[in-house]
């Protein structure tokens, strides 16, 4: 049993350099050492088989342990590589030993070699991913680790690497697991001779989409992998094969350095980022690929702003006490298992770590020494679309950053018409914002928030699924969906919802087709707290409001075709407070077409007026709306976004 931490504190905040966070480098090496400092407290004899507090995956304990070596070196390396001998050597020494007992054949602390992703999976897969981790981790610390290994040493955990170099993988970012390991190898001059790392490198690389984004995999799939796994793999890819110089290497650069632009544009100026996609307990892994712009001199941000922003999503975490008085955990601010994927053991969390690749700079690089200058969203407050993905992000001069979604969804391409489909909170919201949660467990059953739902006479709503098709027209973005329950698509159904983003402000216009006797329903913003959020309902109008005690505000009004406004409310089903409340919309379906028009507002004020709202016109399927100052702007719900219009069952 480990012994309890010893007490933490942070260095002095040096607001001389640091005037907005306070934060120097010295701040992270803390918070590094400490997040660190768990995983050695839980270690075994051998160093390879370190046992954190938390849940095991049907792979079992051995993997979850070898995951936390692999990925908590992902913050060693960095660190050892950057910092001075007193701090490196024992970290050098410690992972070093980690390594060795791991890739030990039959050794008493060995960890389990990967098999092939092909159904029958016939033992354990995640091997390749920390596979790739411990490559990278050696290409960035390779002079104060790899160095010091005998002939023999280095033999050993290359076999081990070259194993899993050779595996086929998951039509995702998981073909750059085996490219990583593959890449490590060529870099130190040992035989890759049947590994396949440049094939899958250029199936990552088809799956661009703009503005440094990629899908995930074939299907239209957009989150955080970008920033934790897919340009940083590329990134270190193109470094450890020598291929930066070349075009394919100057197209990253030029793709990263996009990257870093429009994900910039996500985080809010204190540090809270979109909570969106999945494996969120990754927390600040999001930063890798700001750190890889940064190194490589393509970073678009100054010196200043970099740091400035890193060191604010860092500090957030910290302030909520996330790795300080214990391991890294399944959460976000607190833990909270229902964001984590079935894969997710007690060592996942510490991916976070490759987010500390900053500290490979020198201390006196410009990201250090700087002084601290404002993020973009602390500046630039707008809307800005990202058409290819269907997404509109829009930056609230009260510090919210709110994401429109018409593209994401990670629901796999349909191949049986009959399987039901993986619908995922994390994707299948029409929003999501960087000071919401969706709604997860009960919640997620009750699937309200930030969805437009039909309801059969049962109470059961219906699910997004699969985006069917999707448009972004400056400003404005739409989407299509085939509303489904249990997995299965509702005979004559079809749901047409398009985003007018102004401010704080949203008008979602909705074309609901269907047989009618069903009621629609619509919910806006999930709000949490740690005591239940008050409530108030318009009287005059079906407007109904949410606020907690930190001010967070999300209201939902009525503007043509709803009749009642109601809260629904949960317990331990939002990972951003315990309590969770969240405002919603009711109209009745008609046969054929039904328009419906709503304003969502997410604020951080606690007025309780609610907002001027627009004037709204209907003709058809055409919907005009006024906003207060006279600014019009008009859509044709039927004509917006293209699609074939086929319906199951008509």
């Amino acid at each position: 049993m480990s012994q309890a931490p010893p007490p933490f504190a942070l260095p002095p905040d040096d607001h001389t350099r640091s005037p907005l966070t306070g934060w120097t480098r010295t701040h992270w090496e803390t918070t590094g050492l400490r997040w660190l400092d768990h995983v050695r407290r839980h270690d075994s004899p051998g160093g390879a088989l370190p046992r954190l507090p938390g849940r095991v995956t049907p792979d079992g304990e051995r993997r979850e342990s070898m995951e936390t070596v692999g990925r908590s070196f992902l913050l060693a390396a960095p660190l050892l590589t950057g910092a001075d001998e007193k701090t490196a050597e024992p970290l050098a020494e410690r992972y070093a030993r980690a390594l060795l007992a791991g890739t030990e054949p039959e050794g008493r602390e060995s960890w389990p070699r990967g098999v092939t992703c092909r159904a029958p999976v016939t033992g354990v897969t995640n091997s390749i991913v920390e596979a790739a981790n411990i490559a990278f981790g050696l290409y960035i610390s390779r002079d104060r680790l790899w160095d010091r290994f005998t002939a023999p040493e280095r033999h050993r955990i290359a076999d081990w690497l070259r194993h899993h170099a050779r595996l086929e993988v998951w039509h995702n970012n998981w073909q750059l697991f085996p490219a990583m390991a593959e890449a490590f190898l060529r870099s130190v001059g040992e035989d890759t001779s049947g590994c396949t790392g440049e094939r899958n490198v250029r199936r990552v690389e088809s799956w661009y989409l703009e503005q440094g984004w990629y899908t995930d995999g074939p299907e239209h799939a957009i989150d955080y992998y970008n920033a934790w796994a897919i340009h940083p793999y590329l990134w270190a890819w193109y470094r450890m094969t020598d291929r930066v110089t070349t075009p394919e290497g100057d197209r990253h650069l030029e793709r990263l350095g996009a990257f870093v632009t429009s994900w910039a544009r996500t985080v809010a100026p204190d540090g809270s980022m979109l909570h969106m996609g999945r494996s969120l307990s990754y927390r600040t892994a999001a930063l890798a690929a700001l750190w890889c712009a940064e190194i490589s001199g393509v970073n678009p941000l100054r010196p200043g702003t970099t740091r400035r922003l890193a060191s604010g999503v860092l500090a957030r975490f910290v302030a909520h006490c996330v790795g300080i008085d214990r391991p890294l955990d399944l959460g976000w601010y607190r833990p909270y298992e229902p964001i984590a994927q079935s894969y997710s053991g007690f060592g996942s969390a510490y991916l976070a770590g490759i987010g500390f690749l900053g500290l490979a700079l020198a201390p006196d690089a410009p990201v250090w020494t700087a002084v601290e200058e404002p993020q973009p969203t602390e500046t630039d407050h707008g809307t800005h679309a990202m058409p290819s993905l269907g997404w509109l992000l829009t930056t609230q001069r009260d510090g919210i950053v709110r994401l429109t979604n018409h593209g994401s969804d990670h629901c796999e391409i349909p191949v049986e018409p009959t399987r039901p489909d993986p619908d995922d909170p994390h994707y299948a919201k029409l929003a999501f914002s960087s000071h919401t949660a969706p709604g997860t467990g009960a919640a997620w059953q009750e699937n309200v928030d930030s969805h437009l739902a039909l309801v059969d006479a049962e109470g059961r709503a219906s699910r997004r699924g699969a985006i069917r098709a999707m448009r972004v027209d400056g400003t404005i973005a739409g989407s299509v969906h085939l509303p489904q329950i249990d997995g299965r698509q509702l005979p004559g159904c079809a749901v047409v919802s398009v985003s007018l983003p102004d401010g704080e402000h949203e008008v979602r216009a909705h074309l609901v087709r269907s047989p009618g006797g069903r009621t629609v329903r619509e919910g806006g913003w999930a709000v949490a707290d740690d005591v239940p959020p008050t409530t108030q309902l318009d009287p005059d109008a079906p407007s109904v409001t949410v606020t907690n005690t930190g001010g967070l505000t999300a209201r939902i009004t009525g503007l043509h075709g709803y009749d009642d406004a109601r809260v629904f409310r949960c317990r331990d089903a939002d990972a951003l407070g315990p309590f969770s409340a969240v405002p919603a919309l009711f109209a009745a379906a008609r046969a054929g077409d039904t328009v419906l028009v709503s304003l969502h507002t997410l604020t951080r004020t606690t007025t309780t007026t609610p907002p001027e709202p627009p004037v709204v016109r209907v003709d058809g399927t055409l919907v005009t709306v006024t906003r207060p100052g006279g600014i019009r702007k008009s859509v044709d719900l039927a004509a917006f976004v293209p699609w074939d219009g086929r319906l199951l069952g008509v």
